[in-house]
């Protein structure tokens, strides 16, 4: 559903509107909602099934055992009772019946009814029982990229209503049982689920009962068993119940599984949501209702109010928070009931931007990068469905990530204390040593600080419209700072977010590149959206248009440099271990003197060889080497096999590649071995290096150090 919802999502236009789509978002949703809560039922299940097993092992089975033992034991107190009557009974005088009478007594009196049945006790009673293990299947969330973990219970927008009446009937359940339990009279549940008679001659211990006081009543009603099943039932849904409390505890704190929609907008308008409205403080508020604020806090957990706005448009000022006359002037206390720490001026008084440890809008898996060590954390922010979220991210024992939750206020607070900004909550959470949640206990040791190629996004002033990207549009822009010129590459803000992380995959990968004929990289500006990718301006613009507008100024000396350039280029990324993937003209860019710079790396790879597993779309078919479209498989000699068809649209001046074929046509006839003919004036040794490079056995492939050799040559002669 997801990716039909992708793929209807990208069909329509820029207003993202139209029936099928809102159909596919709708069905989307709800087929979300259906996989976590079923999702939900197998882990409580797993829960149930883990107590029933646990009681009848611990319960029931030695219950069983000690009501046999009962009922032996009754039934030798009453035939004791009957004998010692008979004795008294049966006394005649004669010295032969004094005789047998003392025998009769003195064998009476040494009968132990606790003995009697001990042999068969012993004899009968079972052996130790093996737990039984019920596993939690994680083959059945592998596919769901971390969203769903095994064992542990959803809680996010699309769980949250359906966990919490899930808890109130097992509290209801619970209450019920407690009051059965009461009603019924008579033999008790103790702590290991043993039968106890509550009559005092039970209370000497075993050896404590009186011969001459009445025989206990046995224990044959049906109310043991009555009370053993309602102790079950009650063990199963205390379990249950406790762990829907303890993942309820943190609602709204971890942050929610990415590439769920939002459904919180079908109960509440968007404009309180987004707190453009001028009554959004009245409505914030949701009403007085016990129902409304649950749902108010809710809601502010997964959309911050207008106060978390205004950070991002004007410098943080300090609000007015309850003050204490034991704390020294410029020193803040947290605005509820908690850790009396007080926290520098210096240190909070800064805008969110301003903190080194802010990281803008980074994505998740980029920050995984630089979370390295116990301790280390940043703050990002997080888009989801049009609502903007701060989020903590930290490394402890392995990476967690924590929503920055909103109270009523404006305050911001995780578990404990609230504070007027973020930064005060952040200086708070590492001064004080308290986890962030004592769920995770994370605790806060080493900012993080942006990396140098971190830009601002403010910084970054937007000029003329120059290009359009697989992701957004491509402007020329100028640095503030320094009043450089540059190319910035934008990323459009509706994108999903997989999509986005494809974005800045390609900045990742330059950053680490310097060569004369590899676009260079400034940086990176993801402190708010949109994300931006800041390069080299490059005059020329694109080979492609550059090729085709001066065809007829190009000689073949300069065509042939044009070669080298890329050739170069290309051959400092094939000793990095990068593949490029989409090496053709219109992806080259041609700087001062007409050099050949390679760029938009958006579906490189840094491996010596990569799979492709998702599927082939986005594919440039034509410039695809035969075996990465047969079988997904990419190495560098598959970028040579688009050097040839890059040489070729060089020497032709901007022609399309195998024109007038389909893709299927052409991939059909170069399976069949056919190869396209050389350009018009080409050179025949560029020719035969282009053959070369359209070996169909890719080890039969020149690599590109040999391929710039070859050029070299040709040029020199």
């Amino acid at each position: 559903m997801r990716a039909k919802f992708e793929e209807n999502y990208l069909k329509c236009p820029t207003s993202r509107g139209g029936r099928k789509l809102d159909e596919t978002r709708d069905k989307y949703g709800k087929a979300c909602r259906r996989l976590h809560r079923a999702h939900n039922e197998y882990v409580l299940l797993l829960a149930e099934a883990t107590e029933c097993e646990r009681a009848l092992r611990t319960a029931a089975l030695p219950a069983l055992l000690d009501q046999q033992r009962r009922l032996g034991e009754a039934m030798a107190s009453s035939w004791k009772g009957i004998l010692v009557e008979v004795a008294q009974r049966s006394d005649f005088g004669t010295e032969k019946f004094k005789e047998i009478q003392n025998k009769i007594e003195s064998t009476v009196q040494n009968l132990r009814p606790q003995e009697e049945y001990k042999e068969f006790i012993d004899k009968y009673r079972s052996p130790p029982s093996t737990p039984v293990s019920f596993n939690f299947d994680e083959s059945l969330v592998e596919d769901t990229s971390g969203k769903l973990q095994p064992n542990q219970l959803t809680v996010d927008n699309l769980t949250v209503e359906w966990l919490k009446e899930k808890l109130t009937e097992l509290e209801t359940t619970l209450q019920d049982n407690r009051e059965k339990q009461t009603a019924l009279q008579g033999p008790e549940i103790i702590g290991n689920g043993v039968c106890k008679n509550n009559s005092t001659g039970m209370t000497n211990g075993v050896n404590g009962i009186d011969r001459h006081s009445p025989p206990p009543i046995p224990v044959t009603t049906a109310e043991p068993v009555k009370l053993l099943e309602l102790r079950v039932s009650e063990r199963k849904c205390a379990r249950q119940a406790e762990m829907i409390r303890s993942a309820l505890a943190e609602l709204g704190c971890e942050e929610a599984p990415s590439g769920c929609p939002d459904l919180s907008a079908e109960t509440v308008g968007v404009d309180s949501l987004d707190g453009s409205s001028p009554d959004h403080q009245d409505r914030s508020s949701l009403g007085s209702k016990t129902s409304m604020d649950a749902l108010r806090l809710h809601l502010h957990s997964i959309v911050p109010p207008k106060p978390f706005f205004r950070i991002f448009t004007r410098p943080f000022r300090r609000k007015s928070v309850p003050s204490s006359p034991a704390l020294p002037p410029k020193t803040y206390r947290s605005s509820s009931e908690g850790p009396s720490d007080s926290v520098s001026v210096s240190e909070t008084e800064r805008s969110l931007v301003d903190q080194e440890w802010f990281h803008g809008v980074l994505p998740r898996e980029e920050v995984v990068r630089l979370l390295r060590a116990d301790g280390d954390y940043l703050v990002r922010e997080t888009t989801r469905n049009h609502a903007r979220q701060l989020v903590l991210s930290v490394c402890w024992g392995q990476h967690k990530h924590f929503i920055v939750q909103t109270t009523p206020e404006g305050h911001y607070r995780f578990e404990g204390a609230a504070f007027p900004s973020v930064a005060e909550l952040i200086a708070w959470q590492r001064a004080s040593g308290v986890p962030v949640t004592a769920r995770s206990g994370a605790l806060l040791r080493r900012a993080v600080p942006r990396e140098t190629w971190e830009l601002n996004n403010d910084h970054v002033q937007l000029l003329d419209k120059i290009g359009r990207g697989n992701f957004g549009d491509v402007y020329k822009a100028r640095l503030l700072p320094t009043g450089q010129e540059v190319a910035v590459k934008t990323c459009r803000v509706a994108l999903p977010e997989d999509q986005k992380r494809t974005f800045l995959q390609e900045g990742r990968i330059l950053k680490q590149y310097s060569h004369p004929n590899i676009v260079r990289l400034i940086g990176i500006a993801v402190q708010k959206q949109p994300i931006m990718i800041v390069m080299e301006l490059v005059p020329g613009g694109s080979l492609l248009t550059f090729l085709r507008t001066r065809a007829s100024n190009l000689t073949s000396r300069t065509l042939l440099a044009m070669c080298r350039d890329a050739a170069a280029g290309m051959r400092y990324l094939e000793s990095k271990n990068c593949i490029h993937r989409d090496l053709a003209a219109r992806n080259c860019l041609v700087g001062d003197d007409n050099i050949v710079k390679i760029s938009d790396f958006g579906m490189s790879r840094e491996e010596e060889e990569y799979i492709v597993s998702g599927g082939m779309k986005q594919i440039p078919i034509k410039w695809t080497a035969p075996e990465a479209l047969n079988f997904g498989k990419y190495t560098s000699l598959c970028d040579v096999w688009s050097y040839g068809v890059l040489m070729w649209e060089i020497f032709s001046k901007g022609d399309t590649p195998y024109a007038g074929m389909s893709n299927s046509r052409a991939r059909e006839k170069i399976d069949n071995g056919y190869r396209m003919p050389a350009p018009e004036s080409c050179i025949e040794d560029v020719y035969a290096l282009m053959l070369r490079c359209w070996e169909y056995e890719p080890e039969k492939r020149p690599h590109f150090h040999q391929i710039y050799t070859i050029i070299d040559n040709i040029y020199n002669r």
